[in-house]
């Protein structure tokens, strides 16, 4: 890296104001557990035994987990031995269709779990699975991956990883003392864009990295609808009950890889939020709704649009916004400044100090569109190159849901680190009870949690796969 000496000198500057300025505010773990005092195996760059064939065990096939189930069905080397849900007919559905992917011979013994709440621990300990994928709603998250590590399985969990702090400590002490990778199943940095970037960014093409944008903006307020099972149900408690980024993985995660956030680079050190005011649900539930319904009884409370400030360990910054009630296009930002150029998505745009060869004659105008094709032709992630297509044709949110499975499947198979170390996952959902806290303070800073315990500095940056 370039002025390696300005930069520690930042770095130390940095961490010497954030220890001045928010030492009253770091965070415990329990009232005797020392988060320090413990032995385990440090899993920044882990490598787990090879798996010849991975068993694998799926809870939750909603919306969400029945996508998962058949794409790792069709994915070499898999074997589903296991779907757990609450509803029978959404168990039996994701079966038989991974049953079907395999011809009735790799996946043909498929236990299924279903009826109670906590069939998932049966299964656990009748089947033994390799891997487990969880993709329930957000309170099941921690205490289903912390089990599955327990019982020897790898944990791979949808976003966000957890919802406390309390529990993403949990999470990571787990993993380091069973061995087990605990990964947050954070596709979006498998998008064609996001691997670009991070791709120039790591062959220095906008210099040293300043500032990001991230966000996820989705009007989401149809969900509303699913009111006895479904994603709504169940998130819609949440939007009224809590104040603040309630999802922020899905911009934040490949812009803190583009930064090498805890992983040998900086690091996160604080956060300031604020939120708007909490109208949007409200008057949509007035409108969609009968008086007496459940959604008009609730109080609330969540602002329609967060605001979110990251200050980082060497003095960059990141703002992260969140809203899924108000009436706008879907974006999520995805915009990375340095010293020599830019980098933004929706729609994807490329701006460089003395302009894009052939494209643009300076950083005052945007290459885009079919402006872009000798970026990518000089650029494209060797990933991208490998998969691309297989991926778009699997599908999954353009085919980054595929790509990332792939990825997990592969890691496990040829014993290699993943993509997505534990630390990552935990780091990127802290955003949101960090949020809460802030917004509840007037937007007073908050400390983020070093789940590495300072060893990020020796933390090896994701490698551009070849």
């Amino acid at each position: 890296m370039k002025n390696l000496d300005r930069r520690n000198f930042i770095k130390k500057a940095s961490l010497s104001g954030a220890a001045l300025t928010l030492g009253g505010m770091l965070p415990t773990y329990g009232k005797n557990s020392p988060i320090f005092d413990h032995t385990g195996q440090y899993m920044g760059d882990f490598s787990a035994p090879k798996l010849d064939k991975v068993r694998i065990a799926v809870i939750g096939v909603g919306a969400r987990g029945t996508g998962h189930a058949r794409q790792l069905a069709s994915i070499e080397g898999t074997e589903i031995v296991a779907i757990s849900d609450l509803y029978e007919d959404l168990a039996k559905r994701s079966a038989d269709r991974c049953a079907e992917i395999g011809k009735g011979k790799r996946h043909k013994k498929i236990a299924l779990y279903h009826g109670a709440e906590d069939n998932w621990r049966t299964m656990l300990d009748e089947v033994k699975p390799d891997a487990v994928f969880v993709a329930t709603n957000w309170k099941n998250h921690a205490p289903m991956a912390i089990e599955a590590m327990k019982k020897g399985a790898h944990a791979f969990v949808e976003v966000p990883i957890a919802l406390t702090l309390e529990e993403m400590w949990d999470i990571v002490i787990t993993s380091e003392q069973t061995k087990k990778h605990c990964m947050m199943l954070e596709n979006v940095n498998y998008g064609r864009e996001e691997l670009l970037y991070l791709n120039m960014c790591r062959k220095g093409v906008i210099g040293d990295l300043l500032h990001a944008e991230a966000a996820y903006i989705h009007e989401l307020r149809g969900q509303m609808n699913n009111q006895k099972r479904g994603t709504g149900s169940w998130r819609t408690p949440h939007y009224a009950h809590r104040n603040g980024n309630l999802y922020p993985t899905h911009g934040l995660g490949p812009v803190a890889q583009y930064m090498n956030l805890a992983r040998g680079e900086d690091n996160f050190s604080s956060l300031v939020s604020f939120s708007t005011p909490a109208l949007g649900r409200k008057a949509y539930a007035d409108k969609n709704y009968p008086e007496d319904h459940k959604w008009n009884k609730l109080d609330y409370k969540g602002g329609d649009m967060n605001t979110s400030i990251i200050k980082t360990a060497l003095g960059r910054t990141i703002m992260i916004q969140w809203d899924e009630t108000s009436p706008r296009p879907y974006s999520r930002h995805n915009l990375v400044q340095g010293t020599k150029g830019t980098l933004a998505g929706f729609p994807t745009r490329v701006a460089l100090e003395g302009g894009v060869e052939g494209v643009t004659k300076d950083h005052h105008s945007w290459a885009q569109g079919d402006q872009l094709a000798k970026i990518y032709e000089k650029y494209e992630h060797p990933l991208y190159v490998r998969l691309g297509e297989l991926s778009k044709k699997m599908g999954g949110h353009g085919g980054m849901d595929f790509m990332m499975l792939y990825r997990v499947v592969e890691c496990l198979r040829e014993g290699t680190p993943l993509d997505q170390n534990v630390y990552e996952g935990c780091h990127w959902s802290a955003v949101g009870p960090l949020s809460e806290n802030s917004v509840a303070q007037g937007g007073a800073p908050q400390a983020f949690p070093d789940f590495t315990r300072g060893k990020w500095k020796s933390t090896q940056p994701l490698a551009i796969l070849k």
